[in-house]
């Protein structure tokens, strides 16, 4: 009897180890290295405005000596830092604090999506609702430094036609003016959001003016429908003409013979 009660307490025993050592188990730490936990730190700062545009920056030897990590693990925190825009070098190679803009958010989304194999149609339906919207927000916020950015470049891109600019230069100009459209609308979410599509876009507008070379003068045409409605104020008419341009592009492609569904490739990452 004695040694089956023995045999049940040890039991017992047992069963509590078990369970507390369950209760106190620990899980396997993820480790960052270092240089992501610094730029991490300086981007929060930034983030909360204790650090503001324009701020000059210690140097990489006083940051490792205040921070007391080694001068290789701020370079490269720094490093990227300035790859995301929040730090840029000026006079001197001082680094200096940045806000990052359209175009730093739209270069890493645009190799996200090329990494995620989409292709130029999804681009296209994205456009359709993006790009009328910004018409249409242009027509009823434009000022007049805005009309004549928009207008100086419509007549660089009639120059560039008319002058026989290469398709990569109508292409860039082309890009530029529908940037401006959406800046015209005052919508910085807009305006990000659509710039990974602006940057994507610029390679398949050089391919289809090289097929078809009248695209050209086709945009002309639009970009002068769209300033005239969005300087008159009528956002129907500018989303309207906006549409007209992108279902332009879309039949332009299918006399091409060029696939839209097809995945991006390397080569239409932005530089």
């Amino acid at each position: 009897m004695k040694v089956g009660l023995s045999d049940k307490r040890i039991s017992a025993a047992v069963m509590v180890i078990h369970a507390n050592s369950d209760a106190i188990a620990f899980q396997p730490m993820k480790l960052v290295p270092g240089y992501r936990a610094l730029s991490s730190a300086i981007e929060q700062r930034i983030v909360r405005g204790e650090l503001q545009a324009g701020m000059l920056l210690p140097t990489e030897l006083e940051l490792a000596q205040q921070l007391g990590v080694n001068r290789s693990t701020v370079r490269e925190a720094i490093r990227q830092l300035e790859q995301e825009g929040f730090l840029v070098r000026q006079g001197g190679r001082r680094l200096y604090v940045r806000l990052p803009g359209a175009e730093d958010v739209g270069a890493r989304t645009a190799r996200a999506l090329m990494l995620q194999q989409v292709t130029f149609h999804e681009l296209w339906q994205v456009a359709m609702v993006l790009e009328p919207q910004a018409a249409e927000l242009a027509a009823a916020a434009i000022d007049a430094p805005g009309l004549t950015a928009l207008r100086t470049l419509a007549a660089q891109l009639e120059q560039c036609h008319d002058e026989g600019g290469t398709a990569q230069r109508h292409a860039e100009l082309d890009v530029a003016f529908h940037a401006q459209v959406a800046a015209a609308s005052r919508n910085r979410v807009l305006m990000m959001a659509r710039e990974p599509i602006n940057l994507l876009y610029r390679p398949t507008l050089v391919r289809l003016q090289r097929v078809l070379p009248q695209t050209q003068s086709r945009n002309v045409q639009a970009h002068t429908r769209l300033i005239e409605a969005i300087a008159a104020g009528d956002g129907r008419g500018a989303a309207e003409w906006m549409r007209k341009h992108l279902v332009d592009f879309q039949r332009g492609y299918a006399l091409a013979g060029i696939p839209m569904d097809t995945a991006l490739e390397p080569d239409h990452l932005p530089a």
